[in-house]
Formats: structure tokens, sequence, C-alpha cells
């Protein structure tokens, strides 16, 4: 019974409002913002635990500066970096997250929401503590090209394993910290607040994608260009400090299929010329004629630097360091060396291109970029055509780090890897394999001694090493005469040392041998115990010496820098070769040595040094000024004003990304 004002409602339309009641409350859902910030908090808090677990893990290359660093100003520039990481790798999730419709309260959606927070970040935990030990070798965070130049070897996952057993503390890490962004992760609920508006519905989605492209570029400041890697270089002092800011998810994100040489138009191309000019037109004189069509011989050491000579280092640990390389030290005393010596990178991909085609590394290896097809002069090309035979030689498989490519592209007419090892029958095949990388140095180097005698002379060749690298292995029958040392890195030494004295040993039986000119350098430093070698200037000391066993050339230490790039022209000069080449480098026997000069670039810094002055530069602005002689340990930098130094770093430099983009690498 219904009462006098009560009107009785057809079933059919209780029924219609009833439905259209349930329609408008499941069609709009409000977000859970509370959680959503929640989850960016969590991942903020695990990039910044793996930064810390970076910096401990690195502590050598950091602690020499580690107290002239503002604190606040690192972790500024830390969530800076940080914020655009997260904002790149969890765009998804936030729009799965912030997803108007109550879809996102089903179980299903939950789930999947939650696999792609945990799967991306867990991703990014990975990228970091790996980078904490893949970065002691290159100096830097790893980039997008690390997977153009790893593309051909098959033997990497043998390394990861191996680095995951010797790096078991930070594998542990990493799950713990895997973990804390599973389990503390915290999902949308059925119990959510309902509301029939769209429109408020909508507002967290439509205020996140704002908010995510300016956390993407790096903030509102700047906004006409996104954040790049330089831009650490403004909370540090040191480039290798870059590392401390920076994160690796943002170091491979923001340089996949970036153009790394551009053009920033310092000066006028009159301006430029005068300045700097790489094309050098060489004029034969008597000592070039004295020693013209000699063989030549390159011998890249991996992992080699100054730090493990004795030669060179008499004044470490009070004068009793005798240093690991005994016999490159007896080499040193009858060769041509200089007082500095540097790489021009931090990879073995950097060193190929500078010895070789004198091509320094400038933000990515060139061969790794789309510039590599470019025309380039080189040692071995160049040879070539004034009749020389050429061939190339590394252990490791064939195409492994583009060596192949590069050496072939370079002129060398053959290439000889772990491939043709195995097929020659006189030596002991894939008994001589190292299980992980390469061809062990002493046979490796017994081979290479055979096939050059083997070549129609005069020739030029040159050889990679690679024993003295990861794994840090070394063959069975040499473990107790080159034991354990202070550091994994320095038993490898010792053998591949070892290995170059059996090498000259059979070389110097050979006919071809005094009428050989042999370069003698490294690809890159490594693993360092003393602070003077982890300095900016320190970590690219490396190795130089030019040995003639016929004695036409001076046997001394001569003042003055000599680097990577500076071989192809000063090769080239003692051979009489005098038609003209591009090479940034500079001919050492040619050039005084106040005027010598080295050029490097790591973590967004190119650094400069002449004479006793190092200047670092970001590409805007000269950032610190050291004197080396007063200050070896770069810890006290001194006000910089424009000089003549200055303006021939930026003309190298434009010279260096003009002709890259323009394919003006020969003449």
């Amino acid at each position: 019974m219904h009462s006098e004002n009560s009107i009785p409602i057809p079933p059919i339309i209780l029924k219609h409002n009833n439905i259209t009641s349930k329609t408008n409350n499941n069609n709009f859902e409000f977000p859970n913002i509370k959680k959503v910030l929640w989850n960016l908090l969590l991942a903020y808090i695990v990039y910044m635990l793996c930064r810390v677990v970076y910096v401990w893990e690195n502590w050598g290359l950091f602690s020499g500066g580690w107290d002239q660093l503002s604190k606040w100003t690192l972790l500024r520039g830390s969530l800076r970096f940080d914020t655009s990481a997260l904002f790149y790798t969890n765009a998804l999730y936030l729009l799965l997250a912030l997803f108007p419709f109550t879809v996102r309260t089903h179980r299903w959606w939950n789930i999947m929401t939650r696999c792609v927070y945990g799967i991306v970040n867990s991703i990014a935990v990975i990228a970091n503590l790996s980078d904490a030990v893949y970065s002691q070798f290159t100096g830097r965070r790893t980039t997008a090209s690390f997977f153009s130049e790893f593309a051909d070897d098959d033997n990497l996952g043998a390394i990861i394993f191996t680095e995951i057993g010797r790096h078991w503390y930070l594998v542990l890490t990493g799950l713990i910290f895997i973990a804390l962004l599973w389990i503390l992760y915290k999902s949308e609920k059925k119990e959510t607040k309902k509301t029939n508006r769209a429109i408020t519905c909508w507002i967290p989605l439509l205020i996140s994608i704002p908010v995510t492209l300016i956390a993407m570029r790096g903030g509102i400041i700047n906004t006409y260009r996104p954040l790049s890697l330089a831009d650490a270089a403004q909370y540090v002092n040191r480039p290798s400090e870059t590392a401390i800011v920076l994160n690796t998810p943002f170091s491979v994100i923001r340089t996949i299929g970036k153009t790394a040489f551009v053009d920033p138009k310092y000066f006028s191309d009159t301006e430029l010329e005068q300045l700097y000019n790489p094309e050098h037109y060489p004029v034969t004189d008597t000592l070039a004629t004295a020693v013209n069509k000699k063989n030549v011989v390159v011998i890249i050491l991996e992992s080699f630097g100054r730090e493990y000579t004795g030669f060179f280092n008499e004044e470490l640990e009070n004068g009793k360091y005798k240093g690991y390389t005994p016999f490159i030290d007896s080499l040193l005393g009858v060769s041509l060396t200089w007082q500095n010596t540097f790489a021009n990178g931090r990879r073995s991909i950097d060193a190929m291109p500078a010895i070789l085609s004198s091509i320094p590394m400038f933000i990515e290896p060139f061969f790794m970029t789309g510039y590599s097809l470019n025309r380039i002069s080189s040692l071995a090309g160049l040879l070539k055509d004034e009749g020389y035979s050429t061939a190339f030689f590394h252990g490791a498989n064939n195409g492994s780090m583009g060596f192949e490519n590069y050496a072939l592209s370079a002129g060398f007419e053959h290439y000889f890897g772990r491939n043709e090892y195995k097929s020659d029958t006189r030596f002991g095949g894939d008994d001589d394999f190292d299980g992980t990388w390469a061809i062990w140095d002493e046979p490796f180097l017994q081979y290479y001694a055979t096939k050059m005698s083997e070549m129609e002379e005069p020739f030029a060749t040159a050889v990679f090493t690679a024993s003295s690298h990861h794994p840090f292995v070394i063959p069975e029958q040499y473990k107790e005469i080159f034991p354990e040392e202070e550091l994994v890195m320095h038993k490898c030494i010792r053998y591949s040392d070892n290995a170059l004295r059996k090498f000259f040993a059979t070389a110097s039986q050979q006919p071809w041998f005094k009428n050989t000119i042999f370069v003698i350098t490294n690809d890159h430093t490594n693993m360092s115990n003393h602070d003077i070698y982890m300095t900016p200037q320190g970590l690219f000391k490396g190795l130089l010496l030019i040995y003639d066993p016929s004695g036409e050339l001076p046997r001394e230490v001569r003042p003055g820098i000599a680097s990577q790039i500076d071989i192809m022209p000063t090769m080239l000069g003692l051979l009489g070769y005098n038609k003209p080449f591009v090479a940034f480098g500079q001919d050492l026997m040619k050039t005084p040595a106040d005027s010598l000069w080295t050029i490097n670039y790591s973590g967004g810094i190119y650094q400069f040094m002449q004479g006793d002055t190092l200047i670092q530069f970001d590409g805007n602005r000269v950032s610190n000024c050291y004197d080396l002689l007063s200050d070896p340990y770069m810890k006290h930098p001194l006000p910089h004003h424009p000089t003549r130094m200055e303006l021939k770093m930026k003309a190298i430099i434009q010279q260096y990304m003009k002709r890259m983009s323009e394919d003006r690498l020969t003449p």
C-alpha cells in the first residue's frame, strides 16, 4: 500500500534508473594520487641508493676531490637527472595508474600496472649497479653506443657471469632494492572514492602530461634544449665526477639516435683555418729520407698504463716501486719516448681511430655513429698506396668490438683474428683460447711474428693484445710465476709484458727486424692504486715509445707531451711521406716541445693540456684551469682568463665537428 503522496514507479523506469546510476559510477573514477606519488618517491629513493652504491664501488675515482664537492649541489644535480630518467621510464606506469576509468581498479589492471612499474624500475636498478662495475673501465656512465660496441661479441654473457660471481655483493644489493620496489609498491583499490564528474577524473592525467614532458626535458629552466649529459658538469669539479650526478638509464636514453657531432660555430671559417687546420702538407727532410720504406709495426697493449711501469715511476712509494713491466722498462731505455704520454680515450674503440687515423674520441666513438662511413685517412691506407703490405691482428672473435670493420675501412688489406688463428695448424688452435675473450697473448704474438715473416716488405701491421683485460685471468702454467698482486690487473700486466718479451725474442731473429720501426702504445688505462693516476689527467696517462733496432732514431726521453693521435703524423713524417693528409695530431719530431698538446673527452668535458697548463671545457665555457707543475693532484683550480690556448682547443673541436658532419676527413 502506498501513501497518498507517494507515486508508484513502474518497474521498467526503476530498472532504467539503476542501470544509468551504475553506468555513471563505473565509467569514471578519481585516481588515488597519494599512492602514485608514493610509488614515484619509492623509485627516487632506490635510484639514490644505487648512486650511493655506485660511489662506494668507485670510491678511488672520487675520493681525491670529494671534500671539495658541495653535497647540496650534488643532491640537486642528482635529483634533476633522476627526475628526467624516472619520468622517461615511468611514463607508461603513470598512464596506467592515472587512467580515469574504473577499469583501473580491476585486479588484472592492477597486476598489469604493478608489473610495468616493477619491471622498468628493476631494469633501472640493474643498469645502475652494473655500471658501477663497467664504468671502472670506461670512466663514465654507459651510453647507447654500448649496444653497437658489443653487438658482434658472443662472449658478453660469459663476461657478465664472471662479474656476477666477482661482485656477488652488488647482486645481493640489487635484489634487495628490487624487492623493495615490489613489496612497498601501493596498488589501487576497489574502495577508491567514485565520482560521476568526468572532467574531475581526467584532471590528474591531464596535469601529468605537461609535468612528465617538463621532467623529461630537465625542468622549466633552459627549456630551449633538453637536459644533456654535458649539463652534469655544472654540479661537479672534475669530468669523472659527472658519473655521480648522472644515472645510467638517463645516459642511455638521452644518447639513443642522437647526432653526436654538431658544428658549435665558435669561429667563422676564415678564423677557424687560421687558428687550427688538421690538413698536413709534409716536407721530406734528411731524417725522413734515411728511414724511408721501413716496415712499421704498431703494438696496442690492452689496458696498459704509465702507472704499471717502473721506468716512469721511480718516485712512487718513496722510490721502492718497481712496477710490473720489466721488459717494457728495458725497451723504454733504448727507445724514443716523451715525458708525458696520453691516451685520447677510455675505451678500446676510442683507441683504434686515435692511433691509426689520428682521430680522437669526442662525444662518442665516431665509428659507432652514423659517420662511420666517412672517408678517412689512416696509417695503413696511406702506406698501402705507397706499396706497403698491410694487415691487422686481434686474437678475439672476428668482428669483436667492430675492430674488423674499422680495420678494413681504414685500409688494412687483411684481418687476422681468432678464426684465422684456429685454422693455422702450426699453432694450438682453440686450445689457446682463454675461454672468454681471445687467444692468449703469448701464442697470438708468436703467430703475429710468424705471419709478418710471410708478408712482402715493406709492410705496415698492427696488433691489439687482449689478455690484460677482463676477466683478468692468465694461463694455468703462469699462475705461480705471476701470482695475485695488489690489484687483480697486475698479474695480467706481468703476463702480457712477458708475452711481449717473447715476441721480440722471435722477431729479432727475423730478416725484417732491423728494417722495422716498432710503435708501442696502450689503448686506455685501467685499474689504479696511486692517487696521482686517479686525477682527471692521470686517468689518461699511457705509453708511447718508438723503437728502431737499427739505431737510426734517437733513443731518449724527450720533453713535452705526446698522445695517440700523434702517432700517425709522426710515423708518416719519419717515413718521408710527402702527400697531404688529415690528422688531428701533430708530428712530434717537428713540433717544438712547448707547442705540443693533447686533448681528450670524458664525462661531457673536454680536457686540453699544453705545457704544464690544463683547462677543462664543457662545450660552452672553461670550467677549470690547473697548473699541473704546482698542483699535480688537481685540487686547486686557478682563475681562468681567455688565452690563445683556449682558442686553439675550440678550433680543434670545431674542425672535428665540421669535418665529421661534412665528410672531410681526407684532404
